[in-house]
């Protein structure tokens, strides 16, 4: 893992892992480009497109299975997995795609996300019968319910604007204490305000608890007893929502408040590394519901592993856990070497199980 970092980023300055990495495909950064043509007259407008785009792009971020392909008419290259989700949703945000206002494209409005149709997405991802993309149905519903929430909520998402996802940057900027924000206070926003655009599993309260289940194992003394919370897309997007408040001049503290992201690139990582190892190898071979015993054990233990892992990397390379938080042990080491192990055993490079997914967990 030590030697993957140190291939990738040979000077150790390596980025936070957050979907901007993906934004850079191909060593184009993409988002540069955008935001050196944009009419925005401050920071606080350049962040609120910035949050609206990493916020559709994360949840539009679950796996995309193995045949799905992307090809970037500006560039012709073609990309896949993550890198072609992130590349497809940027061309649709760059596009217009939506935004309900022509001279200004580059933002999302709540009654563009309300509209938005299975066959909208399925033709900005390219999808056909020869390049499927896992949960097109389930992607778009999890944008009618984003745009039904901002659109309900214009106190808290349309501060300064019409209603849209990046009037979070004003409720997170908020909580700043002089110019300094704590990455919890971007979780726990994104936890309270847009809890409900989850599919509805797990409820205290009423309340959808989103990416989090039941393991008979787990033991508490109160309601939250069997229960297993991960979160693991508000807290992808909420390590991609730090740099553009650092851009818009707040410096992020805490960063190691947030786990690490049980998903099956670090998941694998264990697994394919022998770290972990099945019960019954028989389950290699068989697919799994997200909500099973199995799969909630698997990335359970994927979030532990991964605190205990970046301690020893931190060592070899000779950083203090301050200069070296979790997410650019993510970034740089695990998810890659999970990537890359996948790719050795596997000629499509799938993850080590087989995942049921709809298109709002992985």
């Amino acid at each position: 893992m030590v030697a993957t970092i140190r291939t990738a980023y040979p000077s150790l300055d390596i980025p936070f892992h957050a979907r901007w990495r993906h934004f850079s495909a191909g060593g184009y950064d993409r988002w540069d480009a955008v935001m050196h043509g944009a009419p925005w007259t401050d920071a606080a407008q350049m962040a609120r497109a910035a949050f609206d785009l990493a916020i559709v792009s994360v949840l539009l971020d679950a796996g995309a299975g193995p045949q799905w392909r992307y090809e970037e008419g500006r560039t012709g290259e073609t990309f896949v997995r993550s890198e072609g989700l992130a590349v497809a949703s940027f061309d649709m945000f760059i596009g217009g795609a939506f935004s309900s206002r022509p001279e200004d494209p580059f933002r999302v409005d709540a009654d563009i996300l309300l509209a938005f149709m299975p066959d909208d997405l399925a033709a900005g991802f390219q999808v056909s019968p020869d390049n499927p993309l896992i949960g097109v149905e389930g992607r778009a519903a999890l944008l009618n319910r984003l745009g039904r929430v901002v659109a309900t909520n214009p106190d808290i998402f349309g501060q300064h604007d019409d209603p849209r996802p990046g009037g979070l940057f004003d409720v997170i900027a908020a909580t700043a204490d002089g110019e300094t924000i704590k990455a919890t206070s971007i979780l726990e926003a994104l936890l309270n305000h847009l809890g409900p655009i989850w599919p509805g599993r797990t409820k205290i309260g009423g309340v959808d608890l989103g990416d989090t289940w039941h393991h008979p194992l787990v033991d508490a003394p109160d309601m939250t007893k069997g229960m297993v919370p991960f979160h693991k897309l508000s807290q992808w997007l909420s390590y991609s929502l730090i740099e553009p408040l650092e851009w818009a001049g707040y410096t992020v503290v805490d960063v190691d408040g947030l786990t690490g992201l049980p998903e099956y690139r670090n998941g694998g990582l264990f697994l394919d590394a022998g770290v972990l190892s099945l019960k019954d190898p028989a389950d290699a071979d068989r697919p799994h519901t997200v909500d099973s015993p199995l799969v909630v054990e698997w990335r359970a233990l994927t979030v532990a592993l991964l605190d205990r892992i970046a301690e020893p990397i931190r060592t070899k390379l000779g950083f203090k856990a301050e200069d070296f938080p979790l997410a650019k042990v993510l970034e740089g080491g695990t998810w890659a070497t999970g990537r890359r192990l996948a790719k050795e055993r596997r000629q499509d490079g799938s993850p080590p199980l087989t995942i049921i997914s709809d298109g709002t967990v992985f």
